[in-house]
């Protein structure tokens, strides 16, 4: 199977899993793409930029239910929640961002800010939004005569902003919760300014020079909400003075998270300019990387610190800032384009890579998280991984000042777009997460959408329309290409193979297909084609019709198990059931240690003073069960004794843990003995397909990829004679 487009059934398939109404107004219609329209209750992107077929909510008009909560309240707890109180890095005594005369906080403080705030935002934690309080007077009160905006860095005596293009991200969120005026003006000083630099001096810096995308969506911002043409030459100069993302089969730079935030550059480039091959370089970029060093399960890519050759082994793995800055460039993507695609990659990375970033309580996270992990410890692992330091791989409240600082915006942002709105004045509802929605409509009626769901370890989505008064507007539900491919197995539950549609129990009928809305997109993309629409087989089910108070959409989405085939990685296999990926359960043994011990944390940790290190220890993790596993495949192409079983749903509502994740998975294997650890004490390369299989059958474990820390996903296959391998 192809690994960027996976077989699916036919439309016919989704038409045929509804019956014909009765009230010939309930109907639906499968579209590619929301339609574009300037909306009558939000900021809309303005004439003449293009795009914006999605928009997103004002921070807090989205709360979590459910799961995604107790996430959200793990993080205010944990790291990200406490971090003002443990890092130097935001020691607000002599902070750069709070005092003219401050000598520390650089890129730290605007990290951890933009996600602390939208936290507080979300939450509605009065605590949390104080404190965000304080950093923003800080930063509002030291602008500059100039315009600067923040620190004065100098890298060679140029000015050094990439800093500044962070907290611009930072003000962006504060302004839609406070609409505080300042913000606008500050940002758009600061902008004359860029502007008034001179090319040679502007962006030369190596992080500002690959990132410099992430400026060019804040100009973006910043002129839908002014209208201030005098800011759109500044699109220009920084795409101008941002390293070329614009490369045929070749990207500017392979270091993990500059291609997670850059690869998107050309996109945001095609919002002024309306050509489309900008955008096409935008998903050419994404899908190269993983043709090159994404060739395994979890949405993400081999880049420990930088891509290597050699080096693309699902054993590879993707830093903690590479994760949750992909999972942003997917939502920009989403807003831009309006391509469901992006929203199931956002899915792929947010449910099966994210949460093993971190410990349960999300008091510590890894620098490196990878699809075959088998050990999490302190030790050097260079050059196995590219990052030769200690800590790369243990669990610690110092997992680098990055990622220590700016994991916190993955949640967060990712709740912020669970529902979104569209051009005409409707809501689109993007990730199935059980949530309540407050937001604006048709003729600028209040609705509210309430979410109610287990989703992804659950098939049912139940929607509910709650409103003062009838009112008409559009509601787009996402159908995840996952869910439109042919059954390959027996469903766990029994209520069919199909997708279900139903309105208040009564199923909808369907209108034959009529590409997007707002009309069709047609391109093409490396490894895989954006014909007629969305990429992959998204789509979503378009309904406009009289929403009564009470109304209830319900939407059944079949799990069935699938397989993706790494052939770049010598043909190894991974599971699928929906959206979820899976991975063998290793027993995982924890080591707790102190992290203030440079032996296991890396050497950039810095405390303030005080802290009780024991509350905040390090982890290194070791398997306590055997892992060196290949599968035994059918003829069908799924795993030999494949099955499924679900479990009460945890009492402390955290799925994302081996012993309480719902859903248990069970399959066959055979161990190859050959396959250990390499000498660095580092999971070794997959085997070949003449290393010796075992000649004994097991029963093995699986689990969701998310819930475990320590994991095999992509598998070597035990009966490797009917299918040769690719590469070795």
């Amino acid at each position: 199977m192809d690994i960027f487009s996976k077989t699916r059934c036919a439309l016919a398939v989704l038409l045929a899993s509804v019956s014909i109404s009765v009230n010939a107004q309930d109907r639906v219609t499968i579209v590619d793409r929301p339609a574009i329209g300037s909306s009558d209750n939000y900021t809309a992107f303005r004439a003449p930029l293009s795009g914006g077929r999605l928009l997103k909510l004002p921070v807090g008009a989205v709360r979590p239910q459910g799961w995604l909560r107790e996430v959200l309240l793990r993080q205010r707890d944990g790291l990200n929640g406490q971090l003002g109180t443990v890092s130097a890095w935001l020691d607000k005594q002599g902070n750069q961002w709070l005092s003219d005369q401050g000598d520390h906080g650089w890129e730290e403080v605007p990290y951890w800010l933009r996600g602390y705030c939208s936290l507080a935002y979300i939450l509605d934690d009065d605590a949390l939004k104080q404190e965000a309080q304080t950093w923003f007077e800080g930063v509002l009160t030291h602008l500059k005569a100039d315009g600067f905006l923040g620190p004065r860095n100098t890298s060679g005596g140029r000015p050094e902003v990439w800093a500044q293009m962070i907290m611009l991200w930072a003000l962006q969120t504060y302004y839609e919760y406070s609409g505080d005026e300042r913000v606008l003006t500050a940002m758009t000083n600061y902008m004359k300014w860029e502007l008034s630099v001179d090319d040679s001096q502007f962006l030369e810096d190596y992080w500002e020079n690959k990132r410099g995308g992430d400026n060019e969506w804040s100009v973006i911002w910043l002129y839908n909400r002014t209208g201030n043409e005098e800011l759109l030459p500044l699109i220009e100069k920084l795409h101008r003075n941002t390293s070329d993302w614009t490369l045929t089969r070749d990207l500017p730079n392979w270091h993990g998270v500059n291609v997670a935030q850059g690869f998107r550059e050309p996109a945001t480039y095609y919002v002024l300019t309306g050509d489309e091959q900008m955008l096409q370089h935008a998903y050419d970029n994404h899908f190269w990387m993983r043709e090159r060093y994404g060739q395994v399960p979890g949405g993400m890519f081999g880049a420990d610190e930088n891509a290597r050759e050699g080096y693309s082994d699902p054993r590879q793995g993707a830093e903690t800032c590479a994760i949750v800055e992909q999972m942003a460039s997917d939502e920009i993507m989403l807003s831009i384009t309006g391509d469901p695609f992006w929203a199931d990659h956002l899915e792929d990375v947010a449910f099966n890579t994210l949460p093993a970033a971190l410990t349960a309580d999300m008091r510590a996270l890894r620098y490196i998280t990878s699809p075959n992990m088998t050990i999490s410890d302190g030790r050097l692992h260079g050059p196995s991984i590219d990052n030769d330091l200690r800590g790369m791989l243990s669990m610690s409240p110092f997992s680098s000042r990055c990622c220590q600082h700016n994991h916190g915006m993955g949640w967060p942002y990712l709740t912020e777009h669970l529902v979104m709105a569209t051009g005409d004045d409707g809501l689109a509802a993007m990730v199935y997460l059980a949530s309540e929605t407050t937001a604006k409509v048709a003729d600028g009626r209040t609705v509210r959408l309430t979410m109610d769901t287990h989703y992804p370890f659950e098939e049912n989505i139940q929607l509910t329309i709650h409103t003062e008064e009838p009112v008409e507007f559009p509601l787009y539900m996402r159908i995840p290409a996952w869910a439109k491919e042919a059954p390959k197995a027996p469903l766990s539950s029994p209520e069919g193979d199909t997708i279900e549609l139903l309105l208040n129990g009564a199923p909808l009928s369907i209108e034959a297909p009529s590409g997007a809305v707002g009309g069709a997109f047609t391109s093409g993309a490396v490894g895989g084609a954006l014909s007629s629409g969305a990429v992959g087989g998204a789509s979503f089910a378009y309904i406009k019709r009289t929403w009564h108070s009470g109304d209830v959409v319900t939407l059944r989405l079949p799990m069935t198990f699938s397989t993706r085939t790494w052939q770049a990685n010598k043909s190894s296999v991974s599971v699928d059931y929906g959206p979820l990926t899976l991975s063998l359960r290793i027993d995982e043994r924890y080591v707790e240690r102190d992290s203030r011990d440079h032996e296991i944390v890396q050497d950039d940790s810095h405390w303030q003073a005080g802290v009780d290190a024991s509350l905040w220890p390090a982890y290194e993790i070791f398997a306590d069960s055997p892992w060196n596993y290949a599968l035994e495949m059918g003829d069908d192409g799924l795993p030999l004794g494949l099955s499924v079983s679900r479990r009460e749903w945890p009492s402390d509502n955290y799925p994302f843990t081996p012993d309480a994740v719902p859903l248990t998975f069970t399959a066959k294997g055979r161990q190859v003995p050959s396959w250990g650890m390499d000498a660095t004490g580092m999971t070794a390369f997959l085997p070949t397909r003449f290393a010796a299989r075992s000649a004994e059958s097991q029963p093995l474990q699986l689990v969701p990829m998310g819930a475990a820390r320590l994991r095999i996903t992509a598998f070597p296959k035990a009966d490797v004679n009917k299918e040769m391998d690719d590469c070795y």
